[in-house]
């Protein structure tokens, strides 16, 4: 058995694609598909669904986060493995299959699938997205086939169930997760066929505070497993900043490359002023309208 949960906020214009992408996926197990969602338009939109479609469940959560849907929903899952994604991205057909694929192992406790962004390179935002989506897999990739432990995307992810009972609330749940697995003696590993397909911001404001926020949710990460591999931070992307060099292919993509350096250094001090004055991640929603 094998459970699928789409956790939404507020996104009846996207929730459409996300149902479909897994509706039409070559899924031979039995599996159910959950929609998670605090607001009665997106929990409207999956309801029609759910009258042609049984595998199909609705699950009204109370709106406070993410990580606090999951935990309400972590004891009614009936699949061995759960995958886990969003309702503002969709997935490739193979997906699922990919996916499985790894847990053949049983020694495999998280599977990460591969973000990809659709936003356009015809402009300096969408470029960065790209670069950065680019540099995320070629870390995954090279940890993986190191079977070193490597973070999963919150886009699309899968693990074991029954082994982890509950999400903690001021961390992010795609990080301490594969931590607790991997601290288990679990194996985390990365399905680069697996892609999910991504819309990031299109304005400056909306970039800055989506990457701080991702930044800042890493922090207390060492309050949980103070010798964890940490993957996201100011240092690696520094060090491994070479496996972005060959992405450009032309002046002004080189010109675009050298301002993303700047942003992201801001970036990070904004994260960290966040979490020095104790204003620290907790799980809530919070929309991003230019990703919508």
């Amino acid at each position: 058995m094998l459970s699928i949960i789409i956790t939404s906020y507020k996104e009846p214009k996207t929730i459409v694609k996300a149902i479909e992408s897994f509706l039409n996926q070559d899924i031979t197990e039995k599996f159910e598909l959950i929609v998670s969602a605090p607001d009665k338009e997106t929990l409207d939109i999956a309801k029609k669904y759910a009258e042609k479609h049984k595998q199909l469940k609705i699950f009204q959560d109370p709106g406070k986060g993410k990580s606090y849907a999951l935990n309400l929903l972590l004891p009614k899952l009936k699949g061995e493995i759960v995958i886990l994604t969003d309702g503002d991205v969709f997935v490739s057909r193979n997906s699922v299959s990919e996916i499985l694929e790894k847990f053949k192992d049983k020694k495999v406790g998280c599977v990460s699938g591969q973000p990809a962004s659709i936003n356009s390179k015809q402009n300096i935002l969408g470029y960065w997205s790209h670069i950065l989506t680019h540099a995320a897999h070629k870390l995954r990739q090279k940890r993986d086939k190191q079977n070193n432990f490597l973070e999963c995307s919150g886009y699309l992810w899968a693990f074991r169930n029954n082994i982890i009972k509950r999400f903690p609330l001021d961390v992010a749940e795609d990080s301490i997760i594969p931590i607790l697995f991997w601290k288990k003696n679990y194996k985390i590993k990365y399905a680069e066929k697996a892609i999910v397909y991504v819309k990031y911001p299109t304005n400056l404001k909306d970039t800055i505070e989506q990457r701080r926020r991702a930044m800042q949710s890493h922090e207390k990460l060492y309050h949980y497993a103070g010798d964890f591999p940490k993957m996201k931070s100011f240092s690696n992307e520094v060090f491994n900043f070479y496996e972005i060099l060959f992405f450009p292919k032309s002046i002004k993509e080189f010109l675009w490359l050298f301002f993303l350096f700047p942003v992201r250094f801001c970036t990070w001090i904004l994260a960290n002023y966040k979490f020095i004055t104790k204003k620290e991640y907790q799980d809530a929603w919070k929309r991003v309208e230019s990703t919508k």
